[in-house]
Order: structure tokens, then C-alpha cells, then sequence
């Protein structure tokens, strides 16, 4: 069995569970068939575990290192991005038109956890690309998307996102980058970058950087932001990549984990930018590829948290030690770790975690499939809690996996500390869990009068009418949201938005363990069967209760938080 992801669940939560084979009788799938999203599936896992998986701790021991012209990586990332762009999965979703093979984005989605799974650095660059493309299509001029997106779709250029900088962070509003008109229709882009994956490497022939940047005279705040293509190097018009644009990398972060993925702080002087769309709205088209990111974030936390917890199953089952605590005779042999009741109950709750994590994750990409006003508005409700959720409860599975190694799980011998630290990033970057509940409790809950909770819920109720316990959480989310903004005081509402998150996130995943206990045949005696009723089981009755005190406290408008002032610490 693969300790990199269970084919089986994916099996299960594909066609048992989603019946994605039904997204064939679409006129944009009907190439397709459960053979064509079976081969995809089957040269994800070959791929992973041939190509991605070995190198993954030598990504993490060896990590890329910059000279003060080149910055190298381990020989393998190169090669492993080689065979990944071969397969033709970074243009997998895309359109025809553009090259690509209109596979469903909940396919892609499962396939790329793969690869996640078995070397999140070395992906990232993928992920990245993937998602940078995919926003040119959308927004870029049809000389934009043959200049830069498909080159970066046939494995050619990489890409990145540039938002955040040094004085700035995760607040927009205060990019100081300019961008001043050349009157050749380009841009003279000038400032300063951190935190920027894939910033600077040696992997492809040039980077496509998009930067939120400020054009003269455009109003303070996010509304000035504007968003430009700003490449490594210069492209020529018959798509040959010439000398440097201006472009200079300053330095490179040491990370605690993703230590395969370069992080850079990047410096723009008088580089040649290319507006994406019209000034002003860069944020907006931002979004596109930010959202895209966020539920890429979410599903490699996933991805983490199952490789992790499938580690410490099979250690698990071989590692003996100790004795049943009825048995008193000593010179018994010892037992598998599984045996212990404590361990086990660490392998199902990470089991919950994960498996329930993995199921919003496919959930959330199928909604992009079958695209209609209620399914965007509810996938704009659950991106937050996609992207952080999973960072906070998967990573959990890792701390698991490292409990049940015992003191091997801390060391660098084994490879549970690693995911560990790769993980810890999930909760931070493209957005904080902070951002995430201030996102849905500021924003997706309360938008269009409320039409996003009240879709959320009712979705929920309806796979939910077996479950007393869901339905009262349903209710009782619903009362507390609207108590929270009867005052129409922002500072009251959102004192503990990061409570509020973690208590939608748990009744969501409560969700999706109750609707995929809809797809488990009744009478199945079958193990996994069995164990996806169990799973469900400790979630409903071991996790879900966990909201009652934060809903409590929301409830009481408690202002602790808002009313606490930095001379107090």
C-alpha cells in the first residue's frame, strides 16, 4: 500500500461519492470517460513515487542555495518538473482552444495531490505556474496568453504571484510598488517583493512574475493596485527569451519547512512591465489566481496531513512494543504500536481529519465544474474555510504521525518531522487562518444579506436530515451570525472571526462525513467501508461538539480581543 495518498479513498470520493463520471455527459467533458480520469489518475501516483517522492528529503536537507548570480537547486527538481510537464498536466483543465485536455477540476485537483503529497517544494512551482496561467487566460490579451501563458503551460517559462513586501506583509492596501508609464504602452516597474515562491531559480527559461503594483497618481488603498506581467527576462515577439528585464533577486528566506521551494525577496529596478487589464482593478484579477492558490494551499495541507498519517499507519502496524495492559506476563512478546488504544486513537482521528479534509477539497473543485450562480456563490463561502481548515486540522495528523514514532518521530532520520514543518507553513501564507476568518465573517457570510450562509446551510441540511447533532449546529451557526452583527459593529462582529472560522470549518467537515456515509453501500461488511463509518462516527461525536464553547462564545460578543491593548502583554 502507498503511503503517499490511499488510491481507494480516492476511488471512493471520485466516482462513489461525486460520480464524476457523470461530468461526461457535459458538452465541455464529453471527450472524457472514467478510462481517461482512471489514466491520469494511474501516471500521478507512477509519476510521484518515481520522480517526486525520492528526492523529497534531499530537497529539505539540501535546499536551493544563491551565489550572487545563480540559484541552485538539487538536479532532481529539474528533472521531476521535466516528466510533470510532459504528461500534460499543467493544461489539463484548460481549454482546447489553448491546448488543453478539459479535464474536470476535480480530476486535476485529485491528481495533483499526488504529487503534493509526495514533494510539496518541488510541486509548489508547478502550482504556482499552473495557477499564474490560468489567470492570463482569463485576463490577459491574446497577446499576453501566447507570449506567456503558453509557454508556461507547455513546461517552457514558470510563475509566481508578487504581492506582499517588506514593510507591508499581508496588508495590500500598502504596496508601495510603482509603476510609471513609459508611453510605449509599457510600464517602468520599480520596488521591492518578499515571500515570493519560485521567485528566482534556474528552472525554466524565464519566470512570469504578476505584481500588484501602484500606477502614478492612482488613490491610496487597494483601489490604486494594478496588475502587470513583469518576466525575468525579456520575451521577444516569436516567443525567444532574450537579455535580463530588471529584475534582481536580493536574497533568499530560510524556511522551517517547504525548503525545496525557493522564497525570495525580489527587487523591480526600472523593469519593463505589461499591464494586465485596466489600472485599478489588479486586485480583482488578483483574486483569480489568489483563490486558486488558497485552495491549492488547503489541498496540500491535505496532502501533508494523509502522506503523514499513512506513515504512521504502516509504522503503526510493524513497530512492536509494549503489551496489552491485561497482560502481565513480561516475557510476552510485544505487540504491533497499532495494538495500544491510545495509538489508535490517534490513527482515527488523524483518519478523520485527513479523509474528511481530502472530501471538501474534491467537493470545492467540482464546484468549478458545474459552474451556475448558487455553486460560484458557495464556493466563495467555503474557499476560506478550504484553505485553512486543512492547514490547522491536517497539520494536526502530523503532530499525530510524530507522537505515534515516538522519539524516531523527532528526528531527521524519519520522514514525519518534515512533513510536520512543510505543513506549518499552510496556516501563514496566501492569507493567514486570521485573514480566512476575517474573510468569512467580514465578507462571505454576511454578503448579498446573507445569501451565502443561508446557501451553505441549506446545502447542509439537506445531506443532513439523519443527523441531529448537524442540524442543530446548523441552526445554532445561523442564530449566533446573525447576533453578531445585530449591533452592525464590525469591532464586535469580528473580535474572534478566527473562532467563527474554526466552528463553520468543523460543521462543514461534519458535512461532508455525513454526505459521504450517503455512498457507503448499507450492510457493507468491507474494511474500508467500515472504516469510513467509523471515521464519520468519532468526527460526529468526538469533533463536532468541539463548537459548542466557541459558538458560546461568540455568542456573548465577548470584545476580550478588541478591547485588549498592546501595554497589556
Amino acid at each position: 500500500m502507498s503511503t503517499i495518498l490511499s488510491r481507494r479513498d480516492l476511488d471512493f470520493l471520485l466516482y462513489e461519492w461525486l460520480d464524476v463520471t457523470a461530468l461526461t455527459e457535459r458538452d465541455r467533458f464529453a471527450e472524457h470517460s472514467r478510462e481517461t480520469f482512471d489514466a491520469f489518475l494511474d501516471v500521478s501516483a507512477q509519476i510521484a513515487e518515481r520522480d517526486f517522492a525520492p528526492h523529497n528529503r534531499r530537497n529539505d536537507l539540501e535546499e536551493p542555495t544563491f551565489d550572487g548570480v545563480r540559484v541552485d537547486t538539487v538536479p532532481e527538481v529539474a528533472a521531476a518538473l521535466k516528466v510533470f510537464n510532459e504528461t500534460g498536466l499543467p493544461a489539463s483543465t484548460m481549454d482546447a482552444s489553448v491546448g488543453g485536455l478539459q479535464l474536470p477540476h476535480v480530476v486535476a485537483r485529485a491528481c495533483f495531490a499526488w504529487f503534493q503529497a509526495a514533494n510539496i517544494g518541488t510541486a509548489s512551482y508547478a502550482m504556482l505556474t499552473m495557477a499564474n496561467a490560468s489567470l492570463l487566460l482569463r485576463y490577459g490579451t491574446p497577446e499576453q496568453i501566447e507570449t506567456y501563458a503558453k509557454p508556461m503551460l507547455d513546461g517552457r517559462f514558470t510563475g509566481t504571484m508578487c504581492l506582499s513586501e517588506p514593510q507591508a506583509g499581508s496588508s495590500l492596501s500598502d504596496v508601495l510598488t510603482r509603476a510609471t508609464p513609459r508611453g510605449d504602452g509599457t510600464y517602468r516597474i520599480t520596488g521591492s517583493k518578499m515571500w515570493i515562491s519560485g521567485g528566482d531559480h534556474e528552472l525554466s527559461e524565464t519566470i512570469v512574475h504578476l505584481v500588484l503594483a501602484r500606477a502614478a497618481g492612482a488613490p491610496a488603498g487597494v483601489k490604486g493596485l494594478s496588475l502587470f506581467i513583469v518576466p525575468k527576462h525579456h520575451v521577444a515577439a516569436d516567443g525567444t527569451v532574450t537579455g535580463r528585464n530588471g529584475v534582481v533577486l536580493a536574497g533568499l528566506n530560510h524556511k522551517m519547512g517547504f525548503r525545496g521551494t525557493t522564497n525570495a525577496v525580489l527587487s523591480f529596478e526600472d523593469a519593463s512591465g505589461y499591464l494586465v487589464g485596466e489600472e485599478g482593478r489588479g486586485l480583482a484579477y488578483m483574486f483569480h489566481m489568489m483563490n486558486e492558490a488558497r485552495i491549492g494551499v488547503g489541498a496540500g495541507a491535505v496532502a501533508l496531513g494523509y502522506t503523514g498519517y499513512l506513515h504512521a499507519l504502516s509504522y503503526a502496524r510493524e513497530r512492536t512494543q509494549g503489551r496489552p495492559v491485561a497482560d502481565k506476563d513480561p516475557s510476552a512478546p510485544a505487540v504491533p504500536l497499532i495494538r495500544h488504544p491510545d495509538v489508535r486513537r490517534m490513527l482515527l482521528a488523524s483518519k478523520a481529519y485527513v479523509e474528511g479534509g481530502l472530501a471538501l477539497v474534491l467537493y470545492a473543485a467540482k464546484l468549478l465544474d458545474e459552474p451556475s450562480p448558487e455553486n460560484d456563490l458557495l464556493l466563495d463561502v467555503l474557499t476560506p474555510i478550504v484553505k485553512a481548515w486543512p492547514s490547522q486540522w491536517c497539520r494536526l495528523a502530523n503532530d499525530h504521525a510524530i507522537q505515534i514514532y515516538g522519539g524516531y518521530g523527532y528526528t531527521r532520520e524519519y520522514p514525519v518531522e518534515q512533513f510536520y514543518r512543510d505543513n506549518r507553513l499552510n496556516s501563514i501564507h496566501e492569507g493567514t487562518d486570521g485573514i480566512q476568518g476575517l474573510d468569512l465573517l467580514g465578507r462571505k457570510v454576511v454578503m448579498s444579506e446573507g445569501a451565502g450562509l443561508r446557501l451553505l446551510l441549506s446545502r447542509i441540511r439537506a445531506d443532513a436530515k439523519s443527523s441531529p447533532a448537524v442540524l442543530d449546529a446548523c441552526d445554532r451557526l445561523e442564530a449566533v451570525t446573525a447576533r453578531l452583527w445585530e449591533s452592525g459593529s464590525p469591532t464586535v462582529a469580528l473580535a474572534n472571526s478566527t473562532a467563527y472560522l474554526e466552528a463553520a470549518g468543523h460543521l462543514v467537515i461534519a458535512w461532508m462525513w455525513v454526505s459521504q456515509l450517503s455512498a457507503v453501500p448499507a450492510g457493507s461488511t468491507e474494511a474500508f467501508y467500515e472504516g469510513k463509518r467509523l471515521a464519520a462516527r468519532y468526527f460526529l461525536t468526538h469533533e463536532l461538539p468541539r463548537i459548542g464553547p466557541l459558538l458560546d462564545l461568540l455568542e456573548s460578543r465577548d470584545t476580550l480581543l478588541a478591547d485588549l491593548d498592546d501595554t497589556h502583554l
